[in-house]
């Protein structure tokens, strides 16, 4: 009990090796992480800004300039990079701690990343509990950036109180394609790379496709790189109201029903599958739905 109440008084007290221990535990699921999860007091108030959109857009190089940018006003910024999971060798690249190595010894800055772990959705239940664990601590902003692939970019939206849709111009010709709920889930939307050619006409007919929203939502323009137009990102970001209470219910339900899936599957892990279908895959009679059905009931 003494070390469970160490790592607490830790996190909340921000220290890095705390918070690194703590984060491990919840990741991997190693006793006390359950009980740690519901002793720690989680603080709302905290911002989790998600940062989402396609590869190759630019994400991480604006998440390393609004760091830097946050740094010098003396914030305490937390980042959570989420990186895929490979489906073959279940691995992950978890290439953003190059990416962002600039950052590695600034004392007011914790980067992590993370793989997906085979979710889906490319945001697992345990992402969720790890932003808790960061938002139990003394940040100023918590930052998640996402793989860009499947459907994370959606699923995002249920678990950041802002979503940053990270787009480039050379996606103009494609605008009519971009998934309906990416143009749904975004709380403000940025062209990054805008030195490029047909960035402002990308940039024009972004904001007339989100006129349809309801609420009025900013597009920007970022060559973040260059660090231009970040400090307006960062401006509307700092100036934006809080969610309301409809969307926090949104948030809370969305964050509790990826955590119940994960309770119930708990005792289902995809390297396991992934040895048991090697075993009999090769089988005549192998058929995919008895293997299932044997699976959740064996015998």
């Amino acid at each position: 009990m003494q070390n469970e109440d160490s790592l607490i008084k830790g996190i909340q007290g921000g220290d890095f090796t705390a918070l690194a221990r703590a984060i491990t535990l919840v990741e991997n699921d190693i006793p006390p992480a359950a009980k740690l999860l519901r002793t720690i007091k989680v603080n709302a108030e905290i911002p989790v800004l998600g940062i989402t959109g396609p590869p190759g857009a630019g994400k991480s190089t604006l998440v390393n300039a609004l760091i830097e940018k946050l740094v010098l006003q003396n914030k305490r910024v937390a980042v959570l990079a989420v990186d895929p999971t490979s489906p073959f060798n279940l691995g992950s690249l978890l290439g953003d701690r190059i990416r962002m190595s600039a950052h590695f010894n600034k004392p007011n800055v914790f980067i992590r990343s993370i793989a997906t772990r085979g979710s889906v959705g490319g945001l697992s239940a345990r992402i969720i509990e790890m932003v808790d664990v960061l938002r139990a601590s003394n940040f100023d902003y918590v930052i998640v950036e996402t793989v860009g692939v499947g459907q994370s970019e959606i699923e995002i939206a249920g678990l950041a109180d802002m979503t940053i849709v990270v787009l480039v111009p050379e996606a103009g010709d494609e605008i009519q394609h971009i998934k309906s709920g990416l143009m749904e889930i975004g709380n403000v939307f940025v062209v990054n790379k805008a030195d490029r050619d047909g960035a402002s006409i990308f940039a024009n007919n972004l904001t007339k496709m989100l006129h349809q929203r309801k609420v009025a939502v900013p597009v920007f323009k970022t060559t973040a790189d260059k660090n231009i137009g970040v400090d307006e990102l960062l401006s509307w970001i700092e100036q934006a109201s809080p969610e309301d209470k409809k969307r926090r219910l949104f948030l809370y339900t969305e964050k509790a029903f990826k955590l119940i899936q994960q309770q119930r599957m708990s005792d289902v892990e995809k390297t396991e599958l992934h040895q048991r279908i090697a075993k009999v895959i090769d089988d005549e009679d192998f058929n995919l739905y008895r293997f299932v059905s044997a699976y959740e009931n064996p015998s």
